[in-house]
């Protein structure tokens, strides 16, 4: 008997039979606008015509003070993180134009700056929301990334050289960060009162040859925070999702002691990420997303090798017929070719079948 999405996706994640595997989908506005004519008018047109199970968001409604004025082209958040849209070759992309603690030096700096406040979000109609999402498919709400944050505010240079400049500076500015992100989860778990099935606690520690910090500042900084969000998580029984790209093998035995449940996006071709390797190593206690090649195979493989691509991620990443959601290793880009796309989904359906 047939699945519902909602069924594939949550028995892959909880290590059950499924039917055949889930698929999700990640991709730039530029695929979407070419994928529409060929396979419906919405995304969720193009996802039923692709076989695409996917996962539904949920998240408050901001309600806080006026976002400060920016020039016309460009956008700011909360955080004050400004972002300008660059057109390259290839399509076209938010880049971040102000980090709003590129210079801050002490805590009178830190003071100054205008944190996000919990309270600026109106949390009372997600409970309808989650209850709704939850009739088709897995939903997800959160977003918790204390080591992306520390990078988005003081730039990735200068985050990066923080722990050796000044542990204490660093220390305030992490927890900062992670006291925002602890409260405002907590509302927002409350809220959907037991409706969220995963949030992701994630972050970009890999880099495409290792990870971009050691393992020594990753325990001193962040991996106290990340912990508690993760407890965090499971103590509402909602599943933890970390994305972390490229070449994290280093500190993926700590990650999945802490309680990681999902991987994504299982970049397969850095070392040490290899698909049958992480299965044997850490596929009982691990659910993969993602598993397919965004920066060859994708763009620029044949349709044919896509599908070759699909095969090897299936009989690796399910090879026990679960714990493998099939998505690409993050967003699709505009230069992947729709006939590229069609083939990972295509392929996936029919070749990925249990039963």
């Amino acid at each position: 008997m047939a699945m519902s999405s909602r069924e594939r996706v949550l028995a892959a994640i909880h290590h059950e039979k499924c039917d055949r595997v889930p698929t999700d989908i990640w991709a730039t506005e530029e695929v979407w606008a070419k994928l529409a004519p060929r396979f419906g008018a919405d995304q969720e047109a193009v996802m039923a015509s692709l076989h695409i199970d996917g996962m539904a968001s949920v998240n408050p409604a901001y309600i806080g003070p006026p976002l400060p004025a920016v020039p016309e082209d460009e956008q700011v958040d909360l955080w004050g993180i400004r972002t300008r849209r660059v057109r390259y070759a290839t399509g076209a992309y938010w880049e971040q134009s102000f980090f709003p603690l590129a210079f801050a030096e002490t805590g009178k700096d830190l003071d100054a700056y205008r944190w996000p406040n919990p309270d600026w979000f109106d949390y009372s109609k997600m409970k309808e929301q989650a209850k709704a999402a939850r009739e088709t498919r897995v939903v997800m709400s959160g977003y918790m990334a204390p080591f992306f944050f520390h990078n988005l505010l003081r730039g990735l240079e200068r985050s990066l050289m923080d722990p050796h400049d000044d542990a204490d500076l660093t220390h305030e500015i992490v927890g900062r960060i992670s006291a925002y992100f602890y409260e405002h989860h907590l509302r927002i778990f409350e809220a959907c009162d037991g409706l969220v099935d995963a949030a992701q606690v994630t972050d970009d520690y890999g880099g495409q040859a290792g990870p971009l910090i050691s393992g020594e500042t990753f325990r001193a900084f962040y991996k106290p925070h990340m912990r508690r969000f993760i407890d965090l998580c499971h103590s509402f029984h909602i599943t933890v999702f970390h994305h972390d790209d490229g070449a994290i093998r280093p500190l993926l035995p700590e990650l999945v002691d802490m309680g990681i449940d999902v991987l994504n996006p299982v970049q397969h071709t850095c070392p040490g990420m290899e698909r049958e390797g992480l299965k044997r190593d850490f596929g009982d206690r691990l659910c993969f997303h993602g598993g397919i090649d965004n920066q060859k195979v994708l763009p620029f493989g044949t349709p044919g090798e896509v599908r070759a691509e699909v095969r090897g991620a299936v009989d690796s990443l399910a090879s026990d017929g679960t714990g493998y959601i099939l998505a690409p290793c993050h967003n699709i880009q505009a230069v992947s070719p729709v006939e590229n796309i069609e083939a990972m989904y295509d392929e996936a359906y029919h070749y990925g079948r249990f039963v």
